[in-house]
């Protein structure tokens, strides 16, 4: 998730960097936005150097769209966080005054707005801040409680910038609210695998990555511990626990396999080459006769290993499977859920030109032990969404899950 660190001018500005280090921890993109007199307290090279972002410090950069740089950033942040918090912003926030990109951004986003306070004990306890403070209260903007103890004017009392964990544990409950995934730990496939036939020539497959994408998205936005397992998909990735990229069907098996038994739930996106060049080419292979003869082998099942040892074992992670499909999708998705000793598998018909493959939208059936239910033609965000919901709906997780079917 993508959130916006605003940093104003306070001493408490050096937690920030933390801060934003914490956000990135727990797998979230990081922009930073600086007043003028933050930078006073610290540097924006320091933010750009932890969030490898240009860092925001002026309105009216030159740029052909900087005008509306705001507008473009208020519609795509999951969270604005401020941090420190001084009362000159708390009082522009409360008032509507937009007059520098922070606060013009607080007006023009709708995602959550969270605040941590930080300055004198007398300035906090003021009857302008304190009514400040309850106007954004009731427009909905959280607070993180600044702490007591001795501050940096020399006087000792409620004032100084929370913790940074405390700070970023805050904003994890506004980003990742109570649900059965939250703490869950899920792995996600996603992409081609690509089966090298010589240094320059491989073997792959169409797939964009954008529906694995999408489920590791939306299940790190239900606060689930994401880790992706990403062929050579050449989309940028979403910002998640970990990340493994592989190139291979034999590199996403063993990557799979060496990380399942921590797993509450995999769901295998990738469209996984069946079969591989018997033998890789050292040096590439010169054009020589009008055809050419491969020998391919079976890869490793990847789905079907990970059923067998949950029968083997008796226990497991949840385990959802996919099927590409072209024909007599349901039926094919109901022999491969048993077949491979899985929970779920999500069919999609790639014959269709608006579906599957390389394209923006999908539309799915989920198979299950309890029936099918059918997802509409939507953007694989939406159908992202409906998978996790329909497993929410089914299963509840503990540390070790066994067979659901």
């Amino acid at each position: 998730m993508l959130v916006a660190l605003g940093v104003t001018g306070g001493i408490g500005a050096y937690k920030a960097v933390e801060v934003a280090r914490g956000l990135q921890k727990r797998g979230h993109d990081v922009v930073a936005i600086m007043t003028a007199t933050a930078t006073k307290f610290v540097g924006p090279v320091t933010f750009e150097a932890i969030t490898r972002r240009p860092v925001i410090t002026d309105q009216f950069e030159p740029g052909a769209n900087s005008d509306i740089e705001h507008i473009a950033l208020a519609s795509t942040i999951d969270l604005l966080l401020v941090a420190p918090a001084t009362a000159n912003i708390l009082g522009k926030f409360a008032n509507g005054i937009a007059d520098d990109f922070l606060s013009t951004l607080f007006i023009a986003t709708r995602a959550p707005v969270l605040v941590a306070p930080a300055m004198n004990t007398q300035m906090f306890a003021h009857d302008a801040v304190r009514a400040n403070l309850d106007t954004l209260a009731k427009r909905g903007v959280r607070f993180v409680e600044p702490g007591e103890g001795y501050l940096a004017c020399g006087w000792i009392g409620k004032g100084r910038l929370a913790e940074p964990d405390e700070i970023v544990t805050a904003a994890e409950s506004v980003l990742r609210p109570e649900g059965p995934l939250r703490g869950k730990r899920v792995l996600v496939t996603a992409g081609p695998t690509y089966e090298d036939l010589d240094p320059v020539r491989y073997i792959g497959n169409r797939s964009s990555g954008r529906m694995g994408f999408a489920i590791a998205a939306e299940a790190m936005r239900r606060g689930a511990d994401v880790t992706l397992v990403a062929g050579p998909a050449s989309l940028e990735p979403p910002a998640v626990r970990e990340l493994v990229r592989v190139r291979s069907a034999a590199e996403m098996h063993r990557a799979v396999l060496e990380r399942s038994d921590r797993m509450d739930l995999v769901v295998m996106a990738a469209a996984v080459a069946d079969y591989a060049p018997e033998r890789r080419a050292p040096q590439k292979v010169a054009k020589q006769d009008d055809t050419v003869t491969l020998t391919l082998k079976r890869n490793p099942d990847i789905l079907a290993d990970l059923g067998q040892r949950r029968l083997a074992a008796g226990r497991g992670p949840v385990l959802v499977g996919f099927a590409a499909e072209t024909e007599d999708v349901v039926a094919h998705a109901r022999a491969k859920r048993e077949r491979k000793h899985v929970d779920v598998i999500v069919a999609n018909d790639v014959s269709r030109a608006d579906a599957g493959f390389d394209v923006d939208s999908n539309a799915v059936t989920i198979v299950d032990a309890n029936g099918v239910e059918a997802v509409p033609l939507q953007s694989k965000s939406g159908v992202a969404s409906a998978i996790l919901t329909h497993l929410e709906r089914l299963f509840t997780w503990t540390a070790t899950t066994s067979s659901n079917i």
